[in-house]
């Protein structure tokens, strides 16, 4: 998993989204150009890339808004799946 999680993330957003320059805590979705379609999207990179699945419980708008919120979302998954198999 590499160190800084937000990178991966903002070179998917930045290769379907040239124009678009985001700061680590810039809503995504206030800016406008996400789409239902891309939301998916990236739940499914964030799961492949990560090698997670999010649950549908975690499935809300505030963990994929900003590059922070999906880090730190990428975060609690690994960290509860570490405890729970110790």
């Amino acid at each position: 998993m590499p160190d800084d999680l937000r990178t991966p993330v903002r070179e998917f957003i930045s290769a379907k989204f040239p124009q678009i320059t985001l700061a680590d805590d810039e809503d995504i979705f206030a800016l406008g150009f996400v789409n239902s379609l891309f939301a998916m999207e990236l739940v499914m990179f964030v799961e492949k890339t990560f090698g997670v699945r999010v649950p549908n419980e975690q499935l809300s708008l505030d963990n994929f808004r900003t590059l922070d919120a999906m880090a730190g979302l990428v975060r609690s998954i690994t960290e509860g799946a570490r405890l729970s198999a110790n």
